[in-house]
């Protein structure tokens, strides 16, 4: 297993008119391009496939109905214990979102595939939505003193505090010591951010979607988690093809201790926000069903898994809500899927 060096990695150049872009020369991260998007020749094609499925994900958060009604259920339906994980989990998801958004461009710097750049721009255009997302149903569903309390839940909770710290931290290293060290640990919190964090965050909004509560604070959900997947798969791609083309980059052992803390915060995250008092989800079933999904999503990188005792998903009505191919009568599913407001692309990068 490869140790990662301290190699100090050097920002893309705007414009390099020495720069060579030859696909068969090209490589993921340290290669000198001329800065052109040359997108009729790619060395990627994950890369553009990617880009055909997030350009036909367009949607906007006001085309969404039905939060008034969520306004009620909030107030009248949800129990305090159901209210504070809603605030709580919600906060986190803001928080990750809103660190995204910042953080996406300093990864771009330093990659030198116009292909992957171009879906990263995607990208911090579709977590910027999701702020927006989170924005309009704050103005919807809860007060104004709410609003504020959810924005800084970190403030006077101080397990979300040291979480957002960690994460902000391992982004904050990278920008201001850009060396292949950081760089692959921004990369794999990146991966787990999307693929673990997030997901953990939706568990919570479509187990009260199944037991019929907040339906239009799912439907958002439902968009936003159909935008994370993409993103889960770019940085999957993104790690592998690192693995490929710079082993002496890659290092297995740290993708496995990242996950390890990843899955011990959601743990300690769950047992605090979730308690065993909330209907279909609780601290002990969310500490499972986080252990099964970081071994899928090791899963993608090709690694075995962490956890072998987890097997099996323990929440089986995240399955159906989650899948698009299961239950087409679901009430929000379906909705998200038909909705797109884009035109449905072939085999090229145009409209």
């Amino acid at each position: 297993m490869s140790t990662i060096s301290e190699e100090l990695i050097k920002k893309n150049p705007i414009f390099n008119p020495a720069g060579n872009d030859d696909t068969s020369a090209r490589s993921i991260i340290k290669w000198s391009t001329t800065g052109l998007f040359n997108l009729n020749a790619v060395k990627y094609p994950w890369a553009k496939s990617l880009y055909q499925v997030m350009v036909g994900n367009f949607w906007l958060p006001e085309k969404v109905s039905g939060l008034k009604d969520d306004q009620r259920d909030f107030t009248s339906v949800l129990t305090p214990e159901e209210q504070r994980a809603y605030k709580g989990i919600l906060s986190f998801l803001i928080f990750l979102d809103s660190i995204q958004t910042v953080n996406l461009p300093n990864f771009s710097n330093y990659i030198t595939s116009p292909e992957v750049n171009l879906i990263l721009a995607i990208q911090a255009y579709q977590e910027a939505i999701h702020s927006q997302s989170y924005a309009t149903i704050l103005e919807s569903v809860v007060t104004p003193e709410d609003r504020d309390e959810i924005y800084y839940f970190w403030r006077t909770d101080d397990i979300l505090l040291e979480r957002n710290k960690y994460i902000g931290q391992i982004y904050q290293n990278f920008v201001d010591t850009p060396n292949d060290s950081t760089f692959f640990r921004g990369i794999v919190a990146n991966f787990l951010l999307e693929s673990l964090y997030f997901y953990n965050g939706f568990a919570y909004f479509d187990t009260l979607v199944d037991h019929m509560k907040m339906p239009a604070t799912g439907r958002m959900i439902a968009y936003i988690r159909r935008d994370e997947l993409t993103h889960v798969t770019i940085f999957a791609n993104i790690i592998k093809d690192i693995k490929r083309e710079f082993p002496e980059v890659y290092n297995e052992s740290v993708i496995l201790e990242m996950t390890r803390v990843a899955v011990e915060q959601e743990i300690v995250w769950s047992k605090h926000i979730l308690g065993n008092k909330i209907p279909g989800i609780n601290a002990e079933t969310t500490e499972w069903y986080t252990r099964w999904l970081a071994n899928q999503r090791l899963s993608m990188l090709g690694i075995a898994p962490l956890f072998p005792e987890a097997i099996m998903n323990p929440y089986k009505h995240l399955d159906r809500l989650q899948d698009p191919n299961a239950d087409k009568g679901n009430f929000f599913e379906t909705t998200v899927i038909n909705y797109t407001q884009s035109s449905s692309m072939a085999g090229s990068w145009d409209f």
